[in-house]
């Protein structure tokens, strides 16, 4: 039986992205600079029913923060091991037509982690064949998620908060404004993924990026290098943390960023391989609806 239309948002912090799907193909796609953190929790219902009236009725299959919080209505965490059926049961149904995914918990009773949304796209991306059902996958982004699978389950991940250190540094430190420029996974990144890999003075190495220009010792590209230093500590922890992993890395992100973490591989001797993110998020959306609509 042919998939029924509906409507996937991946509803995160600050902006969102909505499919419009039939039959298991997007037939639009929007994003949106509208996160949840936009409105108030009362504001939520009005803004549900004005999307389903805008997409003429389609149910509605909601991923991420809107899950969360700080979003409209709360779907608990599923805990690790988590599978595609796991995450499913976890759904929850706040208006008729209208399903919340739950996001994905760890904890071993040293550590304690947590994702929404992410696990979407890993789950449409075994589907796809894009990953192995075992395999050490890296989905960068504000805050990079490190995840093991094991037989296609989430049995494991740690968050890494590299895009966001990135941003304060740009936005808010004295190193603002050495850090204008898009990082270029070239020779400076490369020199600072791999001081990274054999420094753990992460924040000394950042203060001597400014160092460096004003003693002219170095002039070449400074947000590369010291975005090198940070995806190179990121690198160092996802490795650390997954060492019984020594096949290829799965890397899930958009274009630039997957080629920064593939280089950042590269120089920790590892070999990284590109995941369309696109692709495994609407293959985990449609497995999800297939059971729920």
């Amino acid at each position: 039986m042919a998939q029924k239309s509906f409507v996937a948002v991946d509803w995160g912090t600050s902006s969102r992205r909505i499919y419009v799907i039939e039959g298991g193909t997007v037939v639009a796609d929007e994003q949106e600079d509208c996160g949840v953190t936009r409105f108030a929790r009362d504001d939520f219902p009005a803004e549900i029913a004005a999307l389903r009236r805008r997409f003429d009725g389609r149910p509605l299959l909601l991923c991420g923060m809107i899950g969360s919080n700080r979003g409209w209505v709360e779907a608990p965490y599923v805990p690790c091991p988590a599978s595609l059926d796991d995450v499913r049961s976890g759904a929850i149904e706040p208006d008729d037509g209208v399903f919340i995914i739950p996001g994905v918990a760890y904890d071993d009773g040293t550590r304690c982690d947590v994702m929404r949304g992410e696990e979407v796209p890993l789950f449409g991306s075994v589907a796809r064949g894009l990953v192995d059902p075992d395999a050490l996958l890296c989905h960068p982004g504000t805050h990079n998620k490190w995840v093991e699978l094991e037989r296609g389950r989430v049995a494991a991940f740690r968050t890494v908060m590299t895009g966001e250190l990135f941003a304060l540094l740009r936005q808010h430190s004295i190193l603002g404004e050495l850090l204008q420029g898009d990082p270029q996974p070239g020779a400076a990144f490369r020199r600072g993924v791999d001081h990274a890999l054999k420094h753990a003075d992460l924040p000394a190495a950042l203060f001597g990026a400014r160092a460096d220009h004003l003693l002219a010792r170095r002039e070449d590209d400074p947000a590369s290098y010291v975005s090198g230093l940070l995806i190179g500590t990121d690198i160092a922890i996802g490795l650390d943390n997954a060492v019984e992993h020594r096949g290829p890395v799965a890397i899930m992100a958009r274009r630039d960023l997957a080629l920064l973490y593939q280089a950042a591989l590269d120089v920790a001797g590892r070999e990284g391989t590109l995941i369309d993110s696109d692709e495994s998020f609407v293959a985990g959306v449609g497995l999800l609806a297939g059971e729920l609509l």
